[in-house]
């Protein structure tokens, strides 16, 4: 073991285990040694062997100082106190700077008495203690007599207006002084509350009107009698407590009037309700009720009540403090319709179901219905409601029909009974045309198929097509995809697809193979595009096969009259085909086809017949042609011969024949085209005539 002399202890570099070495002899240290230890504590930071040594030294100011000086975050903030506490104060300002506790530091400086570092410090870094600074140096000033410079640091600190006063309680000219240089309300005010103490009411009234406190004022002139002057102020100024002031002076007086004015103006309205019932001003009193708080309203109202005169004020009191069930009831009792028909607007769902039911009879009996059912449905009697629309014919509206839906969360009604309120009222609006509505109510019902119905009533397309969407049922895609068909999906390619989809989403394959050969017909009758027609029959085919039908013999004989209607279409489109390259098998087809048995229910004669007078013309063989022009007047109205065939066609087949054209066989329009066009030459010619 080492043993070190104890002149040298004091020079030992303080590192972990020579210390802790040094800390085990049990050697008694003199006091400097242990300070001196205690010193390098404060160079290496170690607060642990500063505590021993300080233990040691005895020093017990210093161990408690480093001891509050745990809860301290910083490292260095702590060895600041243990250097303070040893007179190291370079060392504890160097701590403070390097930890950047400024407020440590302010309050280091106000201790050591560095006054100038403490502002300096507070005005750069620690500004939330400025305040406090200037506060605590104006203290020191006044302390070493300072009195000026105390002043202006009691004014930084924004305590001048009772420290000054304070401080300068014994010199009043100069505090006189002060108070009139500085210009304060508040100054004023206490230094009029000063001069009213000491007698001179004039001075104080002066201070007073300068601070503007209106109530010391009045108070004061009421004190001198002067109640002229302090009513003047309280008018001017509406100061509540100034005319509160004052209409309890008037009150003393008996004068009863100027009284309940003020205590108006000071909103004061039980006293002046008050006075109006001692004093028999019922028209003030009701005024002043009207202004007043719930309590004095009712007040007011039994007032009336017992007097048993101007009821209405009784009712409407009463009404407009809350208290609506008496209120009804007086208004009954007294026959005062406008007033129920008031009061009836401000009931709730919270009040008494049975005052509402009484109202609700009140009103039916007098033919108010609308009034009535309001009534009804905030008492939640949703039935009676719903019968009085029906009997008296009242319309649903969207507003109505909302209040009588009752909340699925609500216990009033079980859910059966709400489904069959809401198709009671989706059936009332069904009956008014309110289909909408109508459709509205059976979905919350959950009847999805009679909300359908409704919407399809209505006529909306895009509603019917975006339920039918969300509503994902089998039925409603069909009933969907009926309606569609009854527009005039031809010329909307989007109606179409829906029709399809629809059917296809709903497994109505029977339905959309009749829908595909619809769509065959179509293209032959209107724009003869018998290729088109095709694809829709072979479609029809492909749908049909797949469907699920009651009877496989009808579903066989459809099948049947599709392959053949689609052969015959596929023969005919070949002849046109083939008609360029070899004219005389096109025509064999078509005359062919013309023997078929079932030939009329799959092509337009018309298209047949025509396409062969069209041929033997460009042929000029007219005996052929007229042959078929004849065939075509048989079977088609002669009207119709022109979707078949040009009348230019049916001239040239005339001429070449010989036979002069019935006029029949011509469109009207051509007819009155030729005899224009013969009017005009004729015209022509009478001008070239005559010169």
């Amino acid at each position: 073991m080492l043993i070190y002399p104890l002149e040298s202890l004091c020079y030992i570099h303080l590192n972990g285990d020579t210390i802790t070495a040094l800390l085990s002899f049990p050697i008694s240290y003199s006091e400097a040694v242990w300070e001196n230890m205690a010193r390098m504590c404060v160079k290496t930071q170690r607060l642990d062997v500063a505590k021993i040594c300080l233990g040691n030294m005895g020093h017990a100011r210093g161990a408690k100082a480093l001891r509050e000086a745990e809860q301290e975050p910083e490292q260095e903030a702590r060895v600041a106190v243990l250097a303070i506490q040893l007179g190291m104060l370079e060392d504890a300002e160097r701590l403070y700077k390097a930890c950047k506790r400024y407020d440590l530091l302010n309050k280091f400086y106000q201790a050591s008495n560095q006054w100038q570092k403490a502002i300096e410090t507070a005005e750069a870094h620690d500004r939330v203690h400025l305040r406090t600074t200037y506060y605590n140096y104006a203290k020191h000033l006044e302390a070493t007599g300072e009195q000026s410079l105390a002043l202006t640091h009691y004014e930084k600190s924004d305590t001048h207006r009772f420290e000054v006063p304070r401080m300068l309680s014994e010199d009043l000219q100069a505090l006189e002084n002060y108070v009139n240089k500085m210009k304060d309300k508040s100054l004023w005010k206490w230094w009029a509350q000063y001069l009213e103490s000491q007698s001179d009411m004039e001075s104080a009234l002066k201070y007073y009107a300068l601070a503007q406190d209106y109530f010391s004022l009045v108070r004061v002139h009421c004190f001198q009698g002067n109640i002229q002057k302090a009513a003047e102020i309280a008018n001017e100024t509406g100061n509540w407590a100034a005319s509160y002031h004052l209409a309890r002076q008037y009150e003393s007086q008996d004068d009863i009037k100027q009284a309940v004015h003020f205590y108006t103006r000071a909103q004061a309205f039980n006293n002046a309700i008050r006075l109006c019932k001692d004093n028999n001003l019922d028209d003030q009193l009701m005024n002043l009720a009207l202004l007043s708080s719930p309590e004095d309203m009712i007040e007011a109202a039994c007032y009336y009540e017992e007097k048993g005169e101007q009821m209405d004020r009784a009712v409407m009191l009463y009404h407009k403090a809350g208290h609506f069930s008496k209120a009804l009831e007086l208004a009954f009792a007294t026959q005062q319709f406008g007033a129920l028909q008031l009061i009836a607007e401000d009931l709730d769902d919270k009040s008494d179901p049975a005052l509402l039911a009484r109202c609700s009879d009140f009103f039916i009996e007098h033919a108010q219905y609308e009034k009535a059912m309001e009534l009804l449905l905030t008492a939640k009697k949703y039935h009676e409601a719903l019968q009085l629309c029906l009997k008296q014919n009242l319309t649903i509206t969207e507003e109505m029909a909302e209040k009588m839906t009752v909340c699925k969360d609500s216990k009033d009604l079980s859910e059966e009974a709400q489904r069959e309120l809401l198709e009671q009222i989706a059936d009332c609006c069904m009956r008014q045309g309110n289909y909408y509505l109508a459709t509205k109510k059976y979905t919350q019902a959950g009847n999805k198929l009679k909300a359908m119905r409704a919407l399809l009533k209505s006529g909306d397309t895009k509603k019917i097509v975006f339920f039918a969407g969300v509503s994902r049922e089998r039925e409603i895609y069909i009933m969907a995809a009926n309606y569609l068909q009854s527009l005039d999906w031809r010329k909307d390619p989007e109606i179409m697809k829906n029709i399809i989809s629809f059917y296809t989403k709903g497994r109505a394959l029977d339905l959309l193979a009749g829908f595909y050969d619809a769509c065959a017909q179509v293209e032959i009758d209107e724009y003869q595009n018998y290729e088109k027609a095709q694809g829709a029959l072979t479609e029809a085919y492909k749908c049909l096969s797949k469907a699920k039908t009651r009877s496989p013999l009808e579903e066989e004989s459809k099948l049947a009259h599709l392959q053949s209607k689609m052969t015959l279409i596929k023969r005919f489109i070949h002849a046109r085909r083939v008609y360029s390259e070899d004219p005389k098998e096109a025509v064999r087809q078509c005359e062919l086809l013309l023997a078929e048995q079932d030939f009329d229910n799959a092509i337009r004669p018309g298209d047949v017949l025509g396409f062969l007078v069209e041929h033997y013309v460009q042929v000029q063989e007219f005996q052929m042609a007229y042959r078929y022009l004849e065939e075509m007047q048989k079977r088609i109205p002669p009207m119709n011969l022109s979707y078949y065939v040009t009348p230019q066609t049916i001239e040239a087949v005339h001429r070449g024949v010989g036979i002069p054209i019935s006029r029949t066989l011509v469109p009207e329009q051509m007819c009155h085209s030729s005899m224009e066009n013969k009017e005009v030459e004729e015209e022509v010619a009478d001008e070239v005539e005559d010169p």
